[in-house]
């Protein structure tokens, strides 16, 4: 027992999920009705597309099984690095939405479209459980985002060349999807982008580079 516990001690991080999804369904009920409407120019050029909705819906599987291989199998650093640029970046942009609620208000009226199918049907489910509130940054694109850059720095993988590829076509098609069936507005998606820039060198950047001094330190005191 207590040498599965010394192999998984790093779960403790996972405790992280029921704190975001008590913070999450707290500000869905408090936002509900105020919230700043978010729409630029560009949100009336790109149209309503369902076929959008299916990498839409591969966030949720993909997210859980980058983390899960994550946990079991990459290096524990890594596993780390990758949970703090989710977590801490995930907490950054609920904390945005507590202090500014935010939203979009031009979803489309899917009875009036003229078409009905099984990808609009996944749609309205959608629409009828995620209320369109609490949008900038977008948390589809960074955790995207994210995992793309863990997936493409990951030691084990390094060599799962078509792998990596898809990781970067998932993740886009992801982020692109979010605007196509209009749960965000592209604005969403450009601060998801600042966002992880800010959170790659304070996951990444900062820490390999204090790593390497060490190193560097440690090779010279030897």
């Amino acid at each position: 027992m207590k040498k599965f516990l010394r192999k998984y001690s790093h779960a403790w991080t996972l405790l992280y999920g029921v704190v975001y999804l008590v913070w999450w369904i707290m500000l869905n009920n408090l936002n509900a009705d105020r919230f700043e409407p978010i729409h630029i120019a560009l949100d009336d050029r790109i149209p309503f597309c369902e076929w959008f909705i299916i990498p839409y819906y591969l966030w949720f599987p993909y997210i859980l099984l980058v983390i899960a291989y994550f946990f079991f199998f990459a290096e524990r650093r890594e596993y780390y690095q990758l949970t703090g640029f989710l977590f801490i970046g995930m907490t950054i942009a609920l904390i945005t939405y507590t202090v500014w609620p935010n939203g979009i208000d031009f979803r489309p009226d899917l009875d009036a479209l003229g078409r009905d199918n099984v990808l609009i049907g996944l749609t309205r489910f959608i629409y009828a459980n995620d209320p369109s509130i609490n949008c900038c940054p977008s948390i589809h694109c960074f955790n995207s985002i994210g995992v793309c850059i863990a997936i493409n720095r990951c030691s084990l993988l390094r060599n799962c060349r078509l792998l990596r590829i898809g990781s970067c076509v998932l993740s886009l098609s992801i982020c692109l999807s979010t605007v196509f069936v209009k749960q965000h507005s592209a604005v969403d998606v450009f601060w998801a982008f600042g966002l992880a820039a800010v959170m790659y060198v304070a996951a990444y950047v900062i820490p390999d580079r204090l790593a390497a001094r060490r190193r560097a330190q440690a090779i010279g005191e030897g």
